[in-house]
């Protein structure tokens, strides 16, 4: 944000030097950016008077001028324009001068004459007839009245004023105002603020309420809505005074009403429109969204496409301004405009936003009421231009005013502590000094009760830590001393969870598995690949409102999608085998549609293919089992009903009776969905109840003292026999002695009977008192056959 200098001490007596200003102000929190001079580039462009005009003997358009500068010398300078005339005051551009643009002007050779410089044109001096009205529409800017000689253009013009820029943060809708910088800067150097003395003079008879009526349809998009309106309106340029604050704030003049209203939203940071009230029908206004299909043509003459969600102002015909962005043209103030409304409102902020936006539109008022203004500035502001049309005389007054104000904003009460401000600052700042800084800023202490009231410009202050913010940059920063942190140390460790995570994966990176990291959104097409049934709850899932394509729209509720497309990539790449793993989520929904968040269930996710078989897989499964101290009470059982798993090659894994996950092969079919033309193995692990099951006490037992005697039996079974089936009887008969059961041969060919397999066992026996004989597990082993062929239909092999 611009604001003149000049301006700016005219509500608080600044007499710093710019320099220290700047830096003053941004110490404070109002951050400076930088600033510019209202010359712009001007230099070395001076006063001069005609003295001689005579015309040019090699050029019909072109005259020799001989100007008068005040040095006693007069300068010989060749023009073309037009409206030059002996006598006349005009600036001029001496040799190695600067004129707006950047273009620099030197001493040259025109048609064989020497122009020693060059007249200018307003708009050579960075300026338009809306500046300067008295600027002819073509030619040399002649000066109204007779002017010093020799004196820069800048000090004639009154250009000599410096404007500094702001950088406003979006919380402090106040500061973006003249007035509102002038509040800090006179908080800054504890001197009084003077804002203006608002009055308004009302004439003639009547009220505004006689005149127009306002009927909001929304309060939320706009809380309150003022209206003023004014009679016998001469249309015409505003005063110099008004037109040069405006330009150095970075406004084009336009004329004395639409100037008035720019004032205002300057100065008070309060944005005004005014309607022609002629152009208003039944003279009533109507705060409304827009229709479905509604168009507007704005006063940049462009028609613009509205839709409900927008605001605007209208009447009971017709649209004729987008709220808080730009009037309509059809309600524009015209030369012949008799009566004029000046509409000062409140709209809702992001609302704003998103309208200006959605049309295309961003303007200085917009730009505003995104911040989120106070409603109770609006009579302030539509008050004080109707005292800038009585400076002005640029029409009368009618009295009173329409408000419409459904929920007024109060102000609010903060309690403050001196000793927790200064703890939390690090600083030993008096209460009183504090008490002071908070009435710089127009907050009213309670000093009794240690509370302020806040006003409504200030909606930042939320909680005692704004008061401590305001504390400090008003005692200022650099006065702060630094010091140490202070607190207990702690030291920082993992949790359980996420070590017995750690854990799993450096176990799968023993096991030669390397870890990946794949997408949770999915495409809905993955459930397909997947042979999971059309009325599965697995298809139940969350749904990405804004997803970046179809591919990435569903949270994953299975997740072997991600590993298998890795899998696919490694093997369609020609690699002979691979092993990935990944610890992830998947994401269950309640219930669909969503009205609550999904279980997010941690999962251990291995796949790999390549010269391995289902025992490869399952071995890795269970040495994870017994890292995690759990390897004795995992138990394996057939698993069918898993759509993408083959049904005779799988497992589930159960831990106390609790099923925690699966192991097996990938279903022949899926694998060919995914591009894969060889065998593919899975194991999927639930990790919370991996975590709950572990056991990560190691009870240590000393090393035997006696040998162990080894039996090893082979038998043949039906195939649809499990190892874990004869792993358990053999168990549940090897009496007191049994030390291990060790599975170490599997065997189905041409010498075995179709419908059976050979299966091969190791046991040993160990006694931890004595040394074992042949007689002491003869019982046990006759014990072992006798339940392997009654229970199981087990053949013992001879060869």
């Amino acid at each position: 944000m611009d604001v003149p200098m000049s301006w700016l001490k005219e509500y608080a007596a600044v007499t710093a030097p710019l320099k220290d200003f700047m830096e003053d102000m941004t110490m404070s929190g109002s951050k400076v950016e930088g600033a510019t001079s209202m010359a712009g580039e001007l230099k070395n462009i001076v006063t001069g008077h005609i003295k001689a005009i005579e015309k040019h003997p090699h050029a019909d358009k072109l005259v020799v001028c001989t100007i008068d500068v005040g040095t006693g010398k007069d300068l010989t300078i060749v023009t073309g324009a037009p409206n030059v005339r002996v006598g006349d005051y005009v600036p001029v551009a001496l040799d190695n001068s600067v004129i707006a643009g950047g273009k620099e002007i030197h001493t040259g050779d025109l048609r064989g004459i020497a122009s020693e410089g060059m007249l200018c044109s307003i708009e050579e001096l960075g300026f338009d007839r809306h500046d300067f009205p008295e600027a002819p529409e073509y030619g040399i800017y002649i000066f109204p009245e007779p002017v010093e000689l020799g004196k820069d253009v800048a000090d004639v013009l009154d250009l000599k004023d410096d404007v500094v820029e702001y950088e406003i943060t979006s919380n402090r809708p106040d500061c973006f105002s003249i007035l509102g910088i002038a509040r800090e800067a006179a908080a800054t150097y504890k001197i009084p603020y003077c804002p203006p003395e608002i009055t308004v003079k009302e004439e003639g008879e009547g009220k505004t309420a006689d005149l127009i009526s306002v009927e909001i349809k929304n309060p939320t998009l706009c809380p309150r809505y003022v209206a003023r309106a004014i009679k016998n309106v001469k249309i015409a340029p505003s005063p110099r005074w008004m037109r040069k604050k405006l330009r150095a704030a970075g406004v084009r003049p336009i004329n004395n009403i639409v100037d008035i209203t720019n004032y205002v939203m300057l100065e008070m940071g309060q944005p005004m429109h005014a309607f022609d009230v002629d152009t208003i029908k039944d003279r009533h206004i109507i705060v409304r969204n827009a229709n479905e299909g509604e168009k507007i043509t704005t006063l940049d003459g462009v028609e613009r496409q509205l839709d409900p969600s927008m605001l605007v102002i209208s009447d009971p015909e017709k649209a004729v301004a987008i709220a808080g962005v730009m009037g309509g043209e059809n309600s524009k103030i015209s030369e012949n405009a008799e009566a004029v409304l000046f509409e000062s409102a409140v709209f809702d902020g992001p609302n704003i936003r998103i309208t200006a936006k959605k049309v295309g539109l961003r303007t200085d008022a917009s730009s505003k009421f995104e911040k989120g203004l106070d409603p109770n500035l609006a009579m302030d502001a539509v008050n004080r231009a109707a005292q800038l049309v009585e400076m002005l005389g640029c029409g009368e007054v009618v009295p009173g005013v329409v408000d419409c104000y459904p929920n007024k904003r109060e102000t609010w009460e903060l309690s403050y502590s001196p000793e927790w401000i200064n703890k939390f600052l690090g600083t030993d700042i008096s209460e009183e000094e504090m008490q002071q800084i908070f009435e710089r800023i127009e907050l009213k202490v309670d000093h009794v009760n240690h509370k302020v009231t806040v006003p409504t410009f200030r909606p930042d202050l939320e909680a005692q830590a704004d008061l401590a913010e305001e504390v400090a940059r008003f005692y200022g920063y650099d006065k702060i001393e630094p010091t140490l942190a202070s607190g207990t140390p702690t030291v920082g460790k993992k949790t359980y969870a996420q070590n017995i995570t750690t854990l799993v994966k450096e176990t799968m990176v023993a096991e030669g598995l390397c870890e990946g990291m794949t997408y949770s959104f999915e495409s809905p097409k993955v459930f397909d690949k997947l042979l999971i049934p059309a009325d599965s709850k697995l298809r139940q899932t969350v749904t990405i409102s804004n997803p970046l394509g179809e591919d990435f729209s569903v949270m994953r509720t299975v997740s072997i999608n991600g590993i298998l497309n890795s899998l696919s990539t490694n093997y369609n790449r020609r690699n002979e085998s691979a092993g990935i793993f990944e610890v992830a989520r998947v994401y269950l929904p309640k219930a669909v549609p969503v009205t609550e968040l999904p279980d997010e269930i941690p999962t251990l996710t291995v796949g790999m293919y390549g010269k391995m078989d289902f025992y490869d897989i399952k071995g890795v499964v269970e040495h994870l089992m017994v890292v995690l101290g759990i390897g004795d009470r995992a138990e394996y059982t057939v698993e069918t009903e898993l759509p993408w798993m083959h049904p005779g090659r799988t497992a589930s894994v159960v831990i106390d009776g609790v099923n925690v996950g699966y192991v097996g092969e990938l279903h022949p079919t899926v694998a060919k969905n995914y591009n894969i033309g060889t065998k593919v193995y899975l194991a999927v692990l639930n990790m919370e109840e991996l975590i709950k099951a572990s056991n990560m006490v190691n009870v240590y037992k000393p090393l035997p003292k006696y040998p162990a005697i080894t039996r090893d039996i082979a038998m043949l079974v039906k195939e649809d026999v499990t190892v874990k089936q004869i792993a358990d009887e053999i168990r549940k008969n090897g009496g007191e002695y049994l030390e291990e059961v060790k599975l170490f041969d599997v065997y189905q060919g041409e010498q075995i009977e179709k419908g059976y397999k050979s299966v091969a066992y190791s046991i040993s026996f160990r006694s931890a008192e004595r040394t074992l004989a042949d007689a002491d597990v003869a019982d046990s082993m006759q014990a072992i056959l006798d339940g392997l062929a009654k229970e199981l239909g087990a053949q013992l092999r001879d060869k």
